[in-house]
């Protein structure tokens, strides 16, 4: 099969196509309900799919019923009740995928219960069904690798920011086997959901927003460790400066307007050794019982602890995402005027 042959629902001719249009597709099943896939399934069911969410847990109902008032939150206009109403819950992972469009596989971070359960997926969700999987850092390659050809070329990665309910970015990272129509049809159906999907060039562990956040987090810690600042004071420092920043403009766009007239060039130049010498100082933090101990204490002091922390801190950063979004879209629109 060439990569442009997909084979299409049980009866449909096989030839040259794509999987179906995507503004068509009607059915979603959502694999795993930990806190990524219980949103995905609610925004499904906001844009009027008919979603299938299925997990081996024997509290799913009442897992999904505590969950859809703190989600409708961040889906303003609809209420948890209207959001139940598109969702039906299963512990049978072939009975949610069966006559699915499209698979959104959100199971344990490991790459052979991954493999295992594609496999599962690949067997039962229909032929011309799009495979992807929300996984935060394996490539697609890996997940598909036991995976036929038909398979494997409807595999993809289609990774969220959590929780994807409210956060805009997908990445959406094909496998060495993806076929260039799935990658296509895969973007096109989640730009229809009101996220912006970005296609990553080639596969790299950790993908790009994680590699990021990874990268901020290591240097977090580190300052708090050291004892220059505690934690609630550097998400202060984050939250007043580099966070609206970089809800405005990206790193290098900043730069560029940064160095004046002569742009990104002038602040390399100007700016470029001090960082290169940061680079060298920047800490490798270990986490260390007592590193993972001082950090959650802090944490914890400042935020709360357990579910009610959750429950009231949850949809308060739900409300100000979309608010942020919400102004940042506003101002787009008067700078086109």
């Amino acid at each position: 099969m060439t990569p442009t042959q997909l084979p299409g629902r049980p009866g449909e001719p096989r030839g040259p196509r794509g999987p179906a249009d995507p503004t068509e597709w009607r059915t979603a099943a959502v694999v795993g309900a930990g806190t990524i896939g219980l949103s995905w399934a609610a925004l499904f069911a906001a844009h009027g799919l008919r979603v299938r969410l299925a997990d081996p847990r024997p509290d799913l109902g009442r897992v999904l019923s505590e969950a859809l008032p703190r989600l409708a939150v961040g889906l303003p206009g609809l209420s948890a009740d209207e959001l139940a109403a598109g969702i039906t819950t299963t512990r049978d992972t072939d009975e949610a995928v069966d006559g699915a469009d499209l698979v959104q596989e959100n199971g344990p971070e490991r790459a052979d219960v991954k493999r295992e359960l594609f496999a599962r997926i690949a067997a039962a969700a229909p032929v011309g069904a799009v495979l992807a999987t929300s996984s935060s850092g394996i490539p697609a390659t890996e997940i598909a690798r036991d995976l036929d050809g038909d398979a494997a070329a409807r595999t993809l990665v289609a990774h969220p920011f959590n929780p994807p309910h409210v956060v805009e970015l997908v990445e959406i990272v094909p496998g060495e086997r993806t076929a260039e129509p799935v990658v296509r049809a895969a973007s096109a159906f989640y730009h229809r959901l009101g996220r912006t999907p970005v296609r990553l060039r080639r596969e790299v562990p950790g993908f790009v927003a994680n590699r990021l956040q990874s990268a901020v987090m290591r240097e977090s810690i580190q300052l708090v460790l050291d004892g220059v600042v505690s934690v609630d004071e550097l998400d202060t420092v984050m939250k007043t400066s580099l966070g609206a920043r970089y809800a405005t403009i990206g790193p290098f766009e900043s730069f560029h307007l940064g160095g004046g007239e002569g742009g990104i060039r002038h602040m390399l130049d100007h700016l470029g050794p001090g960082m290169e010498r940061r680079w060298q100082e920047s800490g490798t933090p270990e986490l260390t019982p007592s590193a993972v101990t001082e950090l959650t204490a802090q944490t914890e002091r400042a935020y709360g602890t357990g579910p009610r922390a959750q429950r009231d801190r949850a949809p308060a950063r739900d409300r100000r995402h979309l608010a942020l979004i919400d102004a940042l879209r506003a101002a787009a629109g008067r700078d086109r005027h």
